[in-house]
């Protein structure tokens, strides 16, 4: 086992970014087409061709999912792996031709201190492209792919993932790029929220907190109290399993995905979030799926995504640019024996 979405069998995942830019894509390609659904939770997302994956519509099957900063500039690196899928042969067959199914999702990082005077031809559709060449089983956490310019109230945001086994034996993943208005952290301190569903010190192994700090439900968010950030924020991400699921089931599965961003973020799907999750059925694993598999399965989908969510800020590093937010590790080093802010 990896611990990454890429334990489940059928799933490739490709990151790429600018480090000028401080954007990038993260790229989820199926070996073979597989069944989608999604919701969408927070009040401003930005989407493309997600309106297929309704279960009352005709395509059954995506080729891959995108995940993109860049706003809805990044809507454009869809197109980028769309392009090389084609080349490839891959799509829905409409007569003699192919069109590959790519829906995907964005994220605001266009105030994180990178460069965005791209011109007269954003840069997204050449990032999806070079994410599709970068796709493998093994891949890094934190500032990667679309997770490179993340960040969250206090603190860098980052990809993460997270994999486990059901009771049958199906595997379960998520993938997440953390970019949230509020935070993943108990007030100040180092302690993640998600800490109850952490595996094996995946994310520092530092559990609750002693006591919670008096600050620990205070909102904090980007920008400030008052008027956070307009779009600066969205957590995106994808949980993927290897049972045959319909997408009926896949859009439920995805309702229960969601509870892992209200378990390790605070707030979450909130009016200025564009809180989206993608859920995914490879169909590789020939087990029926019963009213109990498919609640086993969302539980685990919501742990995973708990735990990707911290995963990806426990791994990030920050931006290279004069008031970055710090990352994790750079709060934990600040941090006096006794748990207190040096």
């Amino acid at each position: 086992m990896r611990n990454l979405i890429t334990d489940v069998p059928g799933v490739l995942v490709g990151n790429y970014h600018d480090v000028q830019r401080a954007s990038g894509v993260t790229t989820v390609i199926f070996e073979t087409p597989a069944c989608a659904s999604y919701v969408t939770l927070g009040g401003a997302p930005g989407v493309r061709d997600t309106g297929l994956l309704e279960p009352e519509r005709t395509v059954d099957h995506v080729d891959a999912l995108v995940l993109s900063g860049g706003s809805a500039y990044g809507l454009d690196a869809m197109g980028g792996v769309q392009s090389a899928l084609r080349l490839s042969g891959r799509g829905f067959a409409v007569g003699n031709v192919t069109v590959p199914i790519v829906p995907g999702a964005i994220l605001f990082d266009l105030l994180n201190g990178g460069n965005k005077d791209w011109g007269d031809e954003p840069v997204y559709w050449r990032l999806g492209r070079l994410s599709v060449e970068a796709v493998n089983k093994d891949f890094v956490l934190g500032s990667v792919g679309a997770g490179y310019g993340a960040t969250i109230a206090d603190l860098k945001g980052g990809l993460g993932s997270a994999s486990c086994v059901s009771s049958s034996g199906a595997y379960v993943g998520a993938l997440v790029a953390v970019n949230a208005l509020g935070r993943a952290t108990i007030g100040e301190g180092p302690h993640f929220w998600a800490a109850p569903y952490e595996r094996n010190a995946e994310y520092g192994g530092l559990g609750w907190p002693a006591a919670f700090p008096s600050d620990a439900l205070t909102l904090v968010c980007k920008g400030d109290d008052a008027s956070p950030l307009i779009g600066a924020n969205t957590t995106i991400g994808i949980t993927a399993t290897d049972l045959a699921l319909t997408k009926a089931e896949l859009k439920h599965l995805a309702v229960m995905a969601h509870d892992g961003l209200g378990r390790a973020l605070r707030p979450a799907h909130g009016a200025l979030d564009g809180d989206t999750i993608f859920a995914v059925a490879t169909g590789l694993r020939n087990e029926a799926v019963t009213p109990r598999t498919l609640t086993e399965i969302g539980t685990l989908a919501a742990d995973c995504f708990a735990r990707a969510i911290a995963r990806g800020i426990y791994e990030a590093t920050a931006l290279p640019f004069p008031g970055a937010l710090p990352a994790w590790r750079d709060r934990l080093a600040a941090l006096d024996r006794r748990g207190r802010l040096a």
